[in-house]
């Protein structure tokens, strides 16, 4: 195939819609056709190793598996598959007669929607990583499943890449001190490989290694039609798709760390936790996002043989020294703690542990979401009773362990925790304490406050928006006030009172926290 067929498929005569116009987007891969209602992709004939494109047999099946994989994701971006058929000089778009060639036909959007774009402009907000965070989690829980006796998914074939990184990063450098710290990046992930080994193992027979997207960043997202919407799955390359949940979420994770983004990147990875319930997998977090960070400064390296300007070359390996700095910064120490809430419903707790989450790191564990992944959602006779249903003494007690077991494993994990729950009783508060005195960690119990009219008004406003997984009434609030037990000497000599209507609180809390654990 040659750049004449893509010059004599610009022909508007060709196609069975309208044509604005055409504009040609070439990567190493593929050509990309724009006709302003619809999209074109061609696969070009290439073997990088990693694909095989050179066979039309191989285009045809890849071709395929891009629709079919990727409208697991959306079901109006990629339309079908195409055959090109009469020749390169008088092609016909789905014509009759033996095909040529092979192109996915895929809804167009502007390129001013992707979300690195959005970004670009400073627009990315919180909503939008709100919205991806849901998707990618209800896309990973249902993803097919790789099979046990599958060779990919073991501990071994996760390390091989790892491992390859290094043998191909080494030769392209040549300055010490690049060398040194390489050599200090590879000794850590061999350590943590042997660490994890087990987990990883049980990841494999609990099913975690799914069909996954393999290629998740900003650049792989885009808004269509005021939502968002994730494309460009690894088609040709089952070892970069059939992976563990974790370790394709950690890709956006590092994307999002990599543009300066580390709030966002930490309120995705928290959300995406909550959707998904998998806290279990946190402990290869840092694992993983150092292997997509590594990956990406290998990709950087490989431009060097190709360039000669000295000038282009510093931008290189430049370019490289960042990927390979943000490797470095998720084997660091960290600073641990845990700090839980207290306070009645609808005062603001969510609020102030997300702030915790965005500005320290911390993992968020709500007791309304674990509430309802233990019982499911409160029957409607039910809604607003404060001791009825799955608001029972004994559904409330085993949301409290189930909190702390993952507060215990979280920690274990190396993030710090905070639990957002209402904590009015002092035995709840007492059993948090206990784990972090078994984990060696500092306690925090952060005091919600504010006025009655303000917790009414959030209350209000909740309801109406119908989002909040919480079930609670005024008059729930009403009696939780009524019912909380106060908290002790001992316990106010480990609390901070917060007045969550109040930005500067937050902001005094955050500072306090950092001053305490500097490594934060």
């Amino acid at each position: 195939m040659s750049h004449a067929l893509i010059t004599a498929l610009q022909n508007p005569a060709l196609y069975p819609h309208p044509v604005d116009a055409f504009q040609v987007i070439e990567t190493h891969i593929s050509w990309v056709l724009l006709t302003g209602p619809y999209a074109y992709k061609i696969k070009k004939p290439m073997d990088f190793g990693f694909l095989d494109f050179t066979t039309l047999a191989s285009r045809k099946h890849f071709c395929e598996e891009e629709v079919r994989l990727n409208q697991r994701l959306t079901e109006d971006l990629y339309l079908q598959v195409l055959p090109i058929t009469g020749n390169e000089q008088a092609p016909q778009l789905g014509g009759d007669g033996e095909a040529i060639e092979y192109a996915v036909q895929m809804r167009q959007f502007p390129q001013s929607q992707l979300l690195g774009e959005v970004q670009a402009r400073g627009e990315l907000n919180d909503a939008h990583i709100d919205e991806l965070a849901q998707l990618i989690a209800r896309f990973h829980l249902d993803a097919p499943r790789v099979a046990a006796e599958h060779p990919l998914g073991t501990p071994e074939a996760v390390m091989s890449p790892v491992r390859q990184n290094f043998e191909q990063i080494r030769p392209l450098l040549g300055d010490k001190a690049n060398l040194q710290q390489l050599d200090a990046l590879q000794a850590w992930a061999e350590s943590s490989f042997e660490r994890l080994q087990p987990l990883l193992e049980q990841r494999k027979a609990e099913g975690f290694i799914r069909e996954c997207h393999g290629d998740i960043h900003l650049g792989n997202a885009t808004l269509l039609d005021d939502h968002v919407v994730l494309f460009d799955c690894i088609e040709f390359n089952e070892p970069f798709r059939l992976i563990d949940i974790v370790s394709d979420a950690a890709f956006l994770a590092m994307d999002l760390e990599d543009r300066g983004l580390k709030p966002l990147s930490r309120r995705f990875i928290s959300a995406w936790l909550e959707h998904t319930g998998d806290y279990a997998g946190l402990e290869l977090l840092n694992f993983y996002k150092a292997y997509r960070a590594m990956v990406r400064g290998k990709v950087s390296l490989f431009r060097l043989g190709q360039e000669q300007d000295a000038v282009q070359r510093a931008v290189i390996l430049r370019q490289y020294r960042r990927y390979a700095a943000l490797a470095e910064s998720y084997s660091a120490i960290p600073s641990r703690f845990l700090a839980i809430t207290h306070g009645v419903s609808a005062v603001g707790k969510s609020h102030v542990a997300m702030r915790l989450v965005e500005a320290l790191g911390a993992i968020r564990l709500r007791s309304d979401v674990e509430r309802k992944r233990l019982f499911g959602e409160q029957p409607d006779e039910q809604q607003g009773q404060l001791h009825g249903g799955i608001y029972s003494q004994d559904a409330s007690a085993a949301t409290y362990e189930r909190l702390h077991q993952l507060a215990n494993a979280a920690l274990h994990a190396g993030f710090p925790v905070v639990i957002d729950a209402t904590y009015l009783k002092q035995a709840q508060r007492l059993a948090a304490w206990q784990i972090a005195e078994e984990t060696g960690v500092p306690f925090l119990i952060l005091d919600c406050q504010a006025p009655e009219a303000v917790i009414a008004g959030w209350l209000a406003k909740r309801q109406a928006d119908g989002r909040d997984p919480s079930d609670a009434t005024l008059d729930v609030v009403h009696a939780q006030q009524a019912s909380r037990e106060a908290l002790s000497e001992d316990e106010l000599a480990h609390s901070k009172r917060v007045d969550t209507d109040q930005s500067a609180s937050l902001d005094s809390l955050v500072a306090r926290i950092r001053q305490r654990l500097p490594g934060l």
